[in-house]
């Protein structure tokens, strides 16, 4: 079973229909995600429900979803693994990647950053 595959995809389909918010099971990989989205200003926040639940309340400008693309990279049935010289940029810097690393999970300026690379898990812009 994907996780991040679902998780991303239930934040893809409440996005689509213009959902205030989405509740998706509390993982720690989900949480880490969540805390990356928020850092960068595509959600607006989110609470930890005592349920096993992380609640996102999702962002909207002039009733557009600011989170327009999601798109999982690395796959359970195929993983993608980039040093960090080779992390590019998602649409010319105006989206990010997210990579899960050693130090934890970071978007790709991050690790590029600190010169450590990783598992690439999704791009979002």
């Amino acid at each position: 079973m994907d996780t991040i595959g679902n998780y991303l995809t239930l934040i893809r389909n409440a996005c689509n229909v213009k959902k205030k918010y989405v509740e998706v099971n509390y993982s720690n990989i989900n949480l880490n995600i969540t805390k990356v989205l928020y850092k960068n200003y595509y959600i607006k926040y989110y609470k930890i429900h005592k349920d096993n639940k992380i609640i996102i309340f999702l962002k909207y400008i002039n009733n557009t979803s600011v989170l327009r693309k999601i798109k999982r990279i690395s796959k359970p049935s195929l993983r993608k693994y980039l040093k960090y010289k080779n992390i590019y940029k998602v649409l010319n810097g105006y989206g990010i990647s997210i990579i899960s690393t050693s130090l934890g999970v970071m978007t790709g300026y991050e690790a590029v950053s600190k010169k450590i690379g990783g598992e690439i898990l999704c791009i979002i812009y």
